[in-house]
C-alpha cells in the first residue's frame, strides 16, 4: 500500500525528517507517534504533496509520489483529516460533507457514502442543516472524518484526531477508523501525540524523535517498551 524509504524533508534549508522509513499495508492501522515538534506533521505534508521531499521515496500502490502534486495524490486515494479539522464554519454540515466529493466517482457515489457516514455518526444527520461552526469540537471532528470518508479513501490519514477533544469522543472516532480498516480494507495512518489511545487503536506503530524513526513494532511491543513507558506514558 504505502512504503516510505529514506525520506528527508523540511522547509527551505532546515531539514526536519532524516532518513525516515515506514510502511503501511492494506486494511492496517499504523500509528505515527511522537511529541510535538518531532516531525510527524512534516511527514504527513510530504506524503500528501504539500511539501517536496529533498530525497527519498514515497511509493503508494506501486507508484512513486515524491514529485506528484497534491491533487494527483488525492485522486490516487490518499485523503487526510487535517489537524484542527479546518471546516468551512459558516457552511452547513451537509455542505461541508459535499466538499468531500471532489471527483466524478465520489460525486456519483455521494448519496450512498453520505448514508454510510450518517450511520457512523448519527448526530451529523441531526445537524445536517446547522452551520458547522456552531457544533461542539467533537461534532466538528466527526464532520471532518466524514468529509474525508466521502472522498472514498484507500488511505485515510488522521492527523492529531484527539486534539482538544473529550476522551470518549476520541474513542468513538478511533473505533470507526479501526472498523473501517477491518471491514472496508481502508488503511489508516494515525498521527498522534496521545500514545495510549493511538496504540489501543493501532496494529503497529513508529515512534519519531527529532526527525528520526527511533522505534517501531507492534502496538503491544511499543506499549511494553521501557523507553516508551518512561518518555511518553510516565511509567
Amino acid at each position: 500500500m504505502l512504503k516510505v524509504e529514506n525520506l528527508n524533508a523540511g522547509y527551505g534549508s532546515v531539514n526536519i525528517l532524516w532518513d525516515v522509513s515506514m510502511e503501511l499495508n492494506d486494511g492496517e492501522v499504523v500509528a505515527v507517534l511522537g511529541s510535538n515538534g518531532a516531525g510527524k506533521t512534516t511527514m504527513v505534508r510530504a506524503i500528501t504533496g504539500m511539501i517536496r521531499p529533498t530525497s527519498g521515496s514515497i511509493v503508494f500502490n506501486g507508484e512513486e509520489l515524491c514529485k506528484k502534486p497534491s491533487r494527483y495524490i488525492l485522486d490516487a486515494g490518499i485523503v487526510q483529516v487535517p489537524e484542527g479539522r479546518q471546516l468551512f464554519t459558516e457552511m452547513t454540515v451537509l455542505e461541508n460533507l459535499q466538499m468531500g466529493a471532489f471527483s466524478k466517482e465520489t460525486k456519483e457515489h455521494f448519496q450512498e457514502n453520505l448514508e454510510k457516514c450518517y450511520k457512523w455518526f448519527p448526530k451529523l444527520e441531526e445537524r445536517a442543516k446547522q452551520a458547522a461552526g456552531t457544533l461542539s469540537g467533537g461534532e466538528q471532528q466527526m464532520v471532518a472524518v466524514a468529509r474525508a470518508l466521502i472522498g472514498m479513501p484507500k488511505l485515510l490519514i488522521l492527523d492529531e484526531p484527539s486534539l482538544g477533544l473529550a476522551p470518549n469522543i476520541v474513542d468513538d472516532i478511533l473505533n470507526v477508523a479501526k472498523t473501517l480498516a477491518k471491514e472496508s480494507n481502508i488503511s489508516v495512518l494515525l498521527v498522534e501525540q496521545d500514545i495510549t489511545k493511538a496504540l489501543a487503536a493501532a496494529d503497529r506503530g513508529y515512534v519519531i524523535e527529532n526527525g528520526h524513526v527511533a522505534l517501531s513494532g507492534t502496538a503491544d511491543e511499543l506499549a511494553a517498551n521501557e523507553h516508551v513507558k518512561k518518555a511518553y506514558l510516565g511509567i
